[in-house]
């Protein structure tokens, strides 16, 4: 394994390590979402949802989609790379169960 490859599973790692990262690209898996969607969703406080999607949009894994209505709408959603860790939280989920 080359020191890319490293670089890039310990920053997934620290990443799901977070309060409700898990969780939010669980629930972003299944499509677009609005910010009150994943609240509901995942229980989290709306202060460390904000952080976590900021967070998770600085890291190039999530899109965030603001439309200009009245009142404003905001869409967050997966981009292709996070969609390609869905491998990795499935195998996550299948060894918790063990």
């Amino acid at each position: 394994m080359n020191a890319r490859s490293e670089d890039r599973i310990e920053k997934v790692l620290q990443f799901l390590g977070q309060k409700g990262s898990y969780l939010i690209l669980r629930e972003l898996l299944q499509g677009p979402q609005r910010f009150g969607n994943l609240q509901s969703n995942t229980q989290l406080l709306p202060r460390t949802l904000s952080m976590r999607l900021k967070e998770m949009e600085a890291a190039g894994l999530v899109t965030r989609h603001r439309f200009a209505e009245v009142p404003p709408r905001v869409v967050y959603e997966l981009t292709p790379e996070a969609e390609r860790l869905k491998i990795v939280l499935d195998a996550l989920e299948e060894w918790a169960k063990v």
